[in-house]
């Protein structure tokens, strides 16, 4: 992943003044866990703000993820007015966004007051609640031309793309590492199958483009007080694409009680009452919007997007750590290897997690 380190003080007060503050007024702390933005609660007076760096390494085309949110909030504001949306604070010449003199992007949003996230998801409530945001979250867009909206990361979630990724890195990458790999090749390969699926639903008329998170991991819920889901956050990936990308995002993060970082593997495996708060949260809103085939695909969802992580993460790994970095010798693989843990205990319970709700 990327540095988010600070600015030197001249930067960062150039920023401030094109919204308006004054450094001196200010104070500003680092803020947040994620790994690919920098972030910064910026505390002024009564008023407090949250200030991010996009990365422009991964959003090689920032203003795109400014036209979407910009989108967004006009549809939700004209259709859904409710719906509380956390709109972007423009710079004071009306742009979404401040370039600095070194093509640095930067936007800043109010900081929700009584609010809180979590980084880990060890509460069966606190599954269905997420899952019932971003549910909601694109229920409520289901009336948006998709036509309309623009792809940050094109081919993010372009399975067939990873898999012919990860077999030019077999062709091309470090011989050495893919010796060490043989057997965790052979379980990507014997999974093909996942790839033909995926290739299947784009030719099928019954699984619609809707507009789509692309990154449902619980920190980008907002809870209040009361543990009840405000709104979803962190709007960079949102564009149009499958219902298989959310709810098997949440899939990936959600079920398996240790994250993509353990090297235990005996302790990946799937939590089944979890799968249920993540199916009923979801449903709840997204019930009447998905196809009898689309909820037929709930489980394949988690396959979907797990295999495609693992595949990633091996394909990283083939290419000396080129795209997610490594903490230490062979981290890639190892976060591979418990990718495959946690498809291989999907797959293995894959009769059990399709019956465990009545849609």
């Amino acid at each position: 992943m990327f540095e988010t380190s600070q600015f030197h003080q001249p930067v960062m007060q150039d920023i401030l003044a094109a919204y308006g503050l004054e450094m001196a007024e200010c104070h500003i702390q680092p803020f947040g866990s994620g790994l690919i933005n920098a972030t910064w609660k910026v505390s002024v007076a009564d008023s407090h703000y949250i200030l991010q760096r996009i990365n422009h390494l991964v959003f090689s085309k920032p203003d795109l993820i400014a036209q979407n949110i910009t989108t967004i909030g006009q549809y939700l504001q004209q259709h859904h007015p409710d719906y509380f949306f956390v709109q972007p604070v423009q710079t004071i010449n009306k742009q979404e966004m401040y370039i600095t003199a070194e093509g640095e992007y930067f936007r800043m949003q109010p900081f929700v007051e009584n609010s809180h996230s979590h980084d880990v998801v060890n509460d069966i409530q606190l599954a269905y609640e997420a899952a019932k945001q971003f549910g909601r979250f694109t229920r409520l867009l289901s009336g948006i031309d998709v036509q309309t909206m623009q792809y940050p990361l094109p081919d993010f979630h372009n399975l067939t793309l990873r898999y012919q990724q990860f077999e030019q890195a077999i062709a091309a990458g470090n011989q050495e590492r893919i010796s060490a790999a043989r057997e965790d090749i052979d379980t990507v390969r014997s999974y093909q199958r996942l790839t033909t699926i995926f290739e299947d639903i784009q030719q099928h008329p019954d699984f619609k483009i809707r507009v789509m998170h692309h990154d449902t991991k619980i920190s980008n819920v907002l809870f209040n007080a009361a543990g009840e889901g405000l709104c979803v956050i962190d709007l960079d990936t949102v564009m149009p694409g499958y219902f298989i990308s959310d709810f098997g995002d949440m899939m990936r993060t959600y079920l398996s009680p240790v994250s993509e970082e353990e090297t235990d593997l005996s302790k990946v495996c799937v939590r089944t009452d979890y799968y249920k708060a993540i199916v009923q949260g979801y449903i709840s809103e997204m019930g009447d919007e998905l196809s009898s085939i689309e909820k037929e695909h709930l489980v394949y969802a988690g396959q979907f997007l797990v295999y495609m992580q693992a595949i990633r993460f091996l394909t990283d790994y083939f290419n000396n750590d080129r795209y997610y970095g490594a903490k230490y010798e062979h981290h890639n693989l190892l976060r591979a290897r418990n990718q495959l843990t946690l498809l291989n205990s999907i797959t293995q319970q894959e009769k059990t997690l399709s019956s465990v709700v009545a849609y």
